[in-house]
């Protein structure tokens, strides 16, 4: 289905601004909705003929909806939307008329006009409508409540026709919560509560406060009720920020272990500041949750941190052990396995600085690539190159993906690129028993390089390790070389990684390992992870 930017581009003339503030409206008209009782559809002019196209709609969760069908995409004109011409071209709420029936529903019809409010704080020109349609099969004797609910609905449609509902939206803000249905006080334009929902009422009890709230001044009670006089100085001047016209940020209460939101918003329609609506929502065990969860990922972190270090040290173990070993396979050996400890530590470091089981895996590979280069036991100086990005990849993945791009890139610098006296050798034969002839020499006008590629494509991570060396020998069979290090990586791709790799000829000379691992992956009936 289209969005509504989509369906407002293709078929109006509006600005970016009318159809930012139109988000907005669709953003935050939950609220009206809830308070209405009744399904608001955004309805937006095609043709000067008449002609509307509907480009958003929510259904209320306090009552039944009067459309089971979904309105947005449907373009309609005539006596249909007579309604909403009147709205959009008077500029006024419509109210008149009887009730419509859609099937065996009886519905009322009132349209709202949109306005958006010019630079200057004026109130602009019509740009759209909002249809309040409520379904009248469920109607009844409407409670104290209802009777609020629908008065504060009133004030804020009049304020959507001002344009100045729904205010700015403060960064990093969401509109999920509170929400009606959560707990709803109404204020008078002097910050006395006029009404509080029984849910309100109970929110409130809830940090303390026992005696009914009607008659209260809020303010004076935010301060009286926070446990720290912060937060209760700024939950109270977030009131009186709102009875003086303002929007002010979310705030939190919290007090005798309990924590509550509150969301204040002026009710000021014809521009006539009448007093505040507060929405409160109880949130201590969502903030106990998030209190378990940071806790968590502290001790996860904490964990990485030393399981980093506790790899370092075998490194340095093993380090020390290399220099005091006097035959050059086995110094080999374990400067090898230096390396092998050393780029497992690097991924434990980057998820110990994380607050998720994911890790930025570009940094990774360019350290790794910049340490191959370092150590490698090669008189060339070779340059490393990343092409693509590898973005961020789950811990799993990383670990075994990083020591196979180490084994790679080492491989790449010290046979690719050998020493001046070993590259007029031939090369070791081959497992597959055929006759070795000379590798080819390398191009002393190419600049020594490994480019390391990556790119996602399907949920797969394809990923290549190209050189422009001297090459693979004649008759090299990778599934029977006997080198610990190709050992490593094959069993690595295609175990832990479930993935695969080929080691083939360069397109421009050289070798080029391609390796495809599959990015997401799935739970067996036994628990175990697979591709």
């Amino acid at each position: 289905m289209s969005t509504l930017r989509d369906l407002a581009e293709e078929h109006t003339h509006l600005r970016p601004a009318d159809i930012d503030h139109l988000h907005r409206i669709a953003g935050d008209w939950q609220l009206l909705s809830d308070l209405s009782f009744a399904d608001l559809l955004l309805w937006v002019p095609v043709d000067a003929d008449g002609t509307f196209l509907c480009v958003a709609q929510v259904r209320p969760t306090t009552a039944p909806t009067a459309y089971q069908d979904d309105q947005v995409g449907r373009i309609v004109g005539g006596p249909e939307v007579a309604h909403l011409g009147v709205a959009y071209s008077q500029g006024r709420i419509w109210r008149e008329g009887d009730p419509v029936w859609y099937g065996d529903v009886p519905a009322r019809h009132e349209a709202i006009p949109v306005r958006l409010r010019t630079a200057e704080g004026e109130a602009g020109e019509v740009i759209a409508v909002v249809g309040r349609d409520t379904n009248l099969s469920t109607a009844r004797t409407p409670s104290q409540l209802e009777l609020n609910y629908l008065t504060t609905a009133d004030d804020l449609a009049q304020m959507i026709a001002d344009g100045t509902f729904p205010p700015p939206r403060h960064p990093g803000e969401t509109t999920s919560a509170p929400r009606v249905g959560d707990g709803l006080v109404r204020l008078d334009a002097g910050g006395k509560v006029t009404y509080a929902s029984p849910n309100a009422q109970s929110a409130y009890r809830r940090l303390g406060y026992a005696s009914h709230l009607v008659g209260e001044d809020l303010a004076a009670l935010h301060r009286r009720l926070a446990g720290d006089p912060l937060d209760g100085t700024e939950a109270s001047n977030g009131i009186l920020a709102a009875l003086r016209g303002e929007a002010p940020p979310r705030r939190e209460i919290d007090a005798r272990g309990a924590t509550m939101l509150t969301r204040a918003l002026p009710l000021m329609p014809a521009g006539v500041p009448i007093g505040a609506l507060v929405l409160v929502r109880d949130i201590t065990e969502v903030r106990r949750r998030d209190r378990a969860l940071i806790t968590k990922d502290a001790t996860i972190r904490e964990i990485h941190h030393r399981v980093k270090n506790n790899l370092q040290t075998v490194a340095a173990l093993l380090r020390l052990q290399a220099r005091r070993v006097s035959m050059p396979e086995a110094r080999v050996a374990l400067e090898e396995s230096v390396r092998r400890v050393a780029s497992i530590a690097l991924v434990h470091e980057t998820l110990s600085m994380s607050s998720d089981e994911a890790v930025e895996f570009d940094g990774i590979v360019d350290r790794v690539a910049s340490a191959a280069t370092e150590v490698a036991a090669t008189e060339v100086s070779v340059g490393m190159r990343r092409r693509g990005s590898f973005g961020v990849l789950p811990a799993e993945i990383a670990t075994s993906l990083v020591m196979v791009l180490n084994e790679l890139l080492l491989n790449a610098v010290e046979h690719g690129f050998p020493p001046a006296d070993e590259a007029e050798e031939p090369p070791v034969p081959a497992a597959s028993g055929m006759v070795p002839v000379a590798a080819p020499e390398v191009d002393p006008s190419l600049r020594p390089e490994v480019v390391v590629s990556a790119h996602r494509f399907r949920k797969m991570l394809h990923v290549s390790v190209a050189d422009n060396g001297r090459g693979l020998p004649p008759g090299f069979d990778a599934e029977r070389a006997s080198r610990l290090g190709l050992q490593i990586v094959r069993a690595l791709v295609t175990g832990e990684l479930r993935g695969t790799i080929e080691l083939r000829a360069g397109a421009n000379g050289g070798t080029e390992a391609v390796l495809v691992v599959p990015l997401a992956r799935n739970t067996t009936h036994d628990g175990r992870s697979q591709a």
